[in-house]
């Protein structure tokens, strides 16, 4: 068995190393810790040292892992985050009291689902607890739970790592919005007609392809590409764009913007389940397990 207590190693050299994994860079690292730039490189040294093998390989102007930094990384950030948790976490959990700062990681469509009424449950029940929100979305939500950046998250999931909780929460389909006055859409959208038209979308990876694209193979004519849903319907407001969004966003941007309308779109697009993901490190956790829940009861109204 190895003797771990008779080995010595300052455990912030490990979160240094994480953060210049995580930003690439001495300077980026430096200014997220709050510590000077030498400071940074002294700690890189310093595990280098004793780890006994280089960490990291200079790419351009940055630094990139090298395959023992990979391996390290892959243990040192979910086991220390783990410890942390483990160190901080109170004995009891008293919401009513309690001035815990959990993260909420989630996506522009759950931000405005989602965060006001769980924050008005807060308020009432938890008035110290503080709450952060991350952005996320199905691309980053598995780094952004394994790094420890959320605690929870809020998105739809497809594959995950061993050791990930998840939960459904509610599933909606897809509808077209658009501008009556002056979308020619007609009583029935059919998809001769939806691919004339040109279309506005959500892209996470910044280029004109979206869900339709990628589903069904078919080209549409994209005028513009957002990062997120938040502005659809002021886009589409005014405009003879369409836009085809989750069921729910459409619910939400009608009820703001009455005179924009939905219409079923001319190509099956399945549905979203969105999804509450957590680590099973903080499985016992009195402070997260009571965000779930509280999670759980506003997602029960949609």
């Amino acid at each position: 068995m190895n003797d771990i207590y008779g080995r010595n190693l300052d455990l912030n050299l490990l979160r240094v190393f994480i953060v210049v994994a995580e930003t690439g860079s001495v300077t980026g690292a430096a200014s997220r810790l709050y510590l000077t730039q030498p400071a940074v490189s002294a700690a890189l040294r310093r595990l280098t040292s004793a780890v006994g093998a280089p960490l990291f390989a200079r790419a351009g102007r940055g630094l990139v892992l090298t395959a023992r930094g990979q391996r390290l990384l892959a243990t040192a950030r979910p086991h220390l985050g783990a410890l942390v948790e483990a160190a901080l976490s109170p004995a009891t959990f008293d919401p009513a009291t309690s001035e815990r700062t959990l993260r909420l990681g989630l996506s522009d469509v759950n931000e405005s689902l989602l965060l006001p009424p769980l924050l008005r449950v807060l308020s009432e029940q938890a008035p110290r607890m503080k709450l952060i929100v991350v952005p996320v979305q199905f691309r980053t939500v598995v780094e952004a739970l394994t790094s420890s950046a959320v605690d929870l998250a809020v998105t739809v999931a497809d594959e995950l790592p061993a050791g990930t909780r998840r939960l459904p929460l509610f599933t909606g389909g897809f509808v077209c919005l658009h501008d009556p006055r002056h979308a020619r859409v007609g009583k029935r959208l059919t998809l001769e007609r939806y691919l004339e038209h040109e279309h506005v979308i959500v892209s996470y990876n910044g280029d004109l392809r979206g869900i339709v694209e990628d589903m069904h193979g078919v080209r549409r004519r994209v005028r513009v590409s957002v990062p997120t849903f938040q502005s659809i319907g002021a886009i589409v407001d005014g405009s003879s764009l369409l836009a085809t969004v989750p069921l729910l966003v459409a619910r939400e941007v009608t009820a703001l913007r009455p005179h924009l309308k939905t219409t079923p779109v001319p190509l099956p697009l399945g549905s979203a389940p969105m999804e509450l993901l957590w680590r099973s490190a903080v499985e016992d956790d009195e402070a997260i397990r009571f965000l779930r829940e509280k999670v759980v009861d506003v997602a029960k109204r949609f």
